[in-house]
């Protein structure tokens, strides 16, 4: 896992939990759109590492 996405799943994992320590309702709040922001960019920096990274043949 490269730092970007490590960083990525680190915001949306606090994001998340300040969501839950903010408010007991189910009501949408900036930090809980940030952690849904945070995950997609998390899987998207899993996905680019991937390509970056990935060579079956190192010449």
């Amino acid at each position: 896992m490269s730092r970007t996405a490590a960083s990525f799943f680190i915001f949306a994992l606090l994001s998340g939990i300040f969501h839950l320590f903010l408010t007991q309702d189910r009501v949408v709040t900036l930090p809980l759109i940030a952690c849904g922001v945070f995950c997609a960019l998390f899987l998207l920096a899993l996905i680019a590492g991937r390509r970056i990274k990935f060579d079956p043949v190192l010449r």
